[in-house]
């Protein structure tokens, strides 16, 4: 027993000195270059959602809009609009507030009408929803005034208002309002009816200003996530404007090893630098691989391909800050934000999401391959359907495209005698089937989106069934 304890003393020692060797191997200079790439990886990670939202801001301004402006695309969206997963089939508005110097800002919502309403929620910087509004939000429908408080405001909201104390200073409404079809007419009756929304001052609300609305139609509004040097540089604008979260304190010295530091600019030299752009590759990389593999939960419908884009948890968490105290899946989070934008308050009621990425035989979709989807008849929506296509690489719509999507409302969409609708994907439009047919880049590879607004309970049971798509 003697021996035995004097040879494990033996090769426990062994151990210690290989292992101080080893530290010793590693000098100063190698700890912190490894330090700084480990802590860029997981800044790029937590800070994704943040930084999704800080990159359409600066897309508003180069299309001379501002905050507390209103940017918005006076027809549906092409693929110049470079935002992530955005929707060909409506209307955008949005308007980008920021509290810190003006205090609380109005977004006033007008009441629904008969053949005219509003689908939209209100985010804060992380894009965590602070309501939703329009028939499926607070006013039912009704119209109203919502009130987007600064972080900390302690007066109490003025009566008649819909008070959302936000976290954050800056945030976005991402409003949608719906169009009855892709007609000329009811296409401008969507933006004249979108364009009586009001956005003001709290401190200007018995004068308000006329609300500036910035079209940003044809202009390049790039908003894919960059994983380079970039990254951190907007990282850097948000903590600069934002206060700390509670929740996420932790990441106060991790971000100042990389440079980024409340009060100081950030400034990195050339070999932090390359260290930095290193990093965000490598994090691109993990997000892929996280996407690929194990993004998706199980699928919506059992035995299917469709799954809704994103966890369970993210999306309580998204709608909730987080308010779990045992939860907070920020990997996920990383891996939703880098593939969209925009959170719910209350996902269901007003639209809900359906996402593939692969075919019936669980095949990555290849641009240069030919699909079909068949829609079976009487979809459970109050409004419309629509399917999209995006860039798998980038998660926009794909470059150079004439359109990018069909919709119940699409002019022309043609429907079988059972009242289904097969949809068609690839680089060519088969004969005769133009009027259906998504286009796709012959060597590039995408990801298929279907969106339910105004979804009914058939979808919710599952009686009714989208199918996967197929090859064609």
């Amino acid at each position: 027993m003697y021996r035995s304890a004097r040879t494990g003393l033996a090769i426990l020692a062994l151990v210690c000195a290989s292992v101080s060797a080893h530290a010793r191997d590693r000098t100063t200079d190698d700890l912190a270059r490894r330090t700084v790439e480990r802590r860029a990886v997981e800044a790029v990670i937590w800070g994704m959602p943040a930084v999704n939202a800080e990159l359409m801001a600066q897309a508003a301004l180069a299309v001379k809009g501002d905050f507390n402006q209103v940017v918005y695309w006076s027809r549906p969206v092409g693929w110049k609009n470079q935002t992530l997963t955005p929707n060909p089939d409506t209307i955008y508005l949005m308007p980008l507030y920021n509290t810190k110097d003006v205090g609380p800002m109005v977004l006033e919502i007008p009441p629904a009408m008969e053949d005219a309403s509003i689908t939209g929620s209100i985010d804060d910087a992380w894009q965590e929803a602070l309501e939703d509004v329009g028939p499926s939000g607070v006013d039912k429908g009704q119209g109203g005034k919502y009130l987007i408080l600064p972080p900390g405001y302690k007066d109490k909201a003025p009566d008649g208002y819909i008070a959302l104390p936000s976290n954050t200073y800056a945030g976005f409404a991402l409003l949608r309002s719906n169009l009855n079809s892709g007609s000329d007419a009811d296409i401008a009756k969507a933006v004249a009816y979108g364009k009586r929304i009001r956005f003001y001052p709290l401190s200007r609300a018995a004068n308000p200003p006329e609300t500036k609305f910035v079209d940003a139609i044809d202009i390049l509004f790039d908003c894919t996530i960059p994983y380079d040097l970039r990254f951190f540089q907007t990282l850097d604008r948000v903590v600069q404007r934002e206060p700390w979260l509670v929740r996420d304190k932790i990441m106060i010295d991790h971000l100042k090893a990389i440079g980024i530091e409340k009060g100081t600019p950030f400034n990195p030299d050339a070999r932090t630098r390359t260290i930095l752009n290193d990093a965000a590759r490598e994090a691109h990389a993990w997000l892929v691989d996280k996407y690929d593999k194990a993004y998706f939960p199980p699928p919506f419908y059992e035995g299917a391909h469709w799954a809704t884009p994103g966890s369970v948890e993210v999306i309580e968490g998204l709608s909730t800050h987080f308010a779990k105290p045992d939860s907070y899946p920020v990997d996920s989070r990383a891996v939703s934000y880098s593939v969209g934008f925009f959170s719910a308050k209350h996902l269901g009621p007003g639209q809900f999401y359906l996402m593939s990425i692969v075919d019936k035989a669980g095949k990555p979709f290849d641009g240069g391959s030919s699909y079909r989807l068949s829609v079976p008849a009487n979809a459970p929506v109050k409004l419309y359907w629509s399917v999209t296509v995006y860039d798998r690489v980038t998660h926009a719509l794909i470059r150079d495209m004439k359109w990018a999507s069909r919709s119940s409302n699409t002019q022309g969409l043609a429907k079988n005698a059972d009242g289904s609708v097969d949809i068609y994907f690839g680089p060519k439009a088969p004969d005769g089937k133009a009027s259906n047919w998504i286009p796709t880049s012959a060597d590039g590879t995408f990801e298929v989106l279907f969106r339910f607004y105004g979804p009914e309970k058939p979808l919710f049971d599952k009686t009714w069934r989208l199918a996967d798509v197929e090859t064609n």
